[in-house]
């Protein structure tokens, strides 16, 4: 499974559910006695679950640094979303947010959430093929879609599993009651953030490029071509620092998440 750190998460997950919760209507969160929140990580969605909740929301994940952070909102356990250390029928909800497209066998993972859930199971997962990207600078879009191709084709894990994610549900034996589509919109505009400024230096130094370096060359890509990319990478990186110093650098993605909602329908 791939590890994340804490100013991953923090990056990539701002801001999601400010906007709007709809999409999580169907957990009925006002009527959860105990919500099982795995792989929380930082405890992003974990917040979000408490302030809807009326009942208690606990986090579990399996990197303890993680939880330090997660620990400050809810109660945290370390945990294996495949051996939860939780006893049969501990929760009436059960559900992740962008974990099951880190691992290899969803299925498993989602059976083992309906081992320790009385009623609902549910994953808010993206589609992380159809990220839509619009930026200032001219290249930044193509280059991007160009990375993001590669990374797909190398990844050992279905990063694009979004609304398919009822297929795994159906195979853990879930009734698949609903599914519903959030689109978390990430926006970099003057005046800029310190996690804007440092996405653009790892941009002009090729290191955001770099983390995922293995990852594409397990695909299609070859050295050749990873080392032609991250050259335009860095290049394009510059023009962005460039265009913050004269605030002119604007750049919206948008990310589809797909909320799908499971019910457990007996004995597991």
């Amino acid at each position: 499974m791939r590890e994340f750190s804490e100013a991953y998460l923090e990056r990539t997950r701002e801001g999601m559910w400010d906007d709007s919760r709809q999409a999580l209507a169907p957990l009925a969160l006002d009527s959860r006695e105990r919500v099982l929140d795995v792989g929380c990580g930082t405890g992003e969605l974990s917040r979000v679950l408490v302030a809807e909740s009326a009942g208690e929301v606990v986090g579990c994940d399996a990197d303890r640094e993680l939880l330090e952070f997660a620990g400050e909102h809810v109660p945290v356990i370390a945990g294996d979303a495949l051996r939860l250390p939780f006893p049969d029928d501990s929760f009436d909800l059960v559900v992740c947010q962008a974990l099951l497209i880190n691992l290899p066998d969803p299925a498993a993972a989602l059976a083992e959430f309906a081992r320790v859930s009385t009623d609902l199971v549910a994953a808010v997962e993206p589609d992380n093929g159809a990220v839509e990207v619009d930026s200032s600078v001219p290249t930044e879009e193509r280059l991007e879609s160009r990375a993001r191709r590669a990374y797909l084709e190398g990844i050992g894990t279905d990063v694009t599993l979004g609304a398919d994610a009822r297929e795994a549900f159906s195979e853990a034996g879930l009734d698949v009651l609903e599914t519903r589509r959030y689109d978390h919109e990430r926006t970099i505009e003057p005046p800029y953030g310190e996690a804007a400024l440092t996405i653009a230096q790892r941009k002009a130094t090729g290191a955001g490029l770099a983390d995922d370096r293995e990852t594409m060359l397990e695909g299609a890509m070859d050295d050749e071509e990873y080392d032609a990319l991250r050259s335009e990478w860095r290049a394009m990186g510059r023009d962005v620092i460039e265009q913050m110093e004269d605030r002119r650098y604007r750049r919206s993605e948008e990310i589809p998440f797909f909320v799908t909602v499971g019910r457990v329908n007996g004995p597991q």
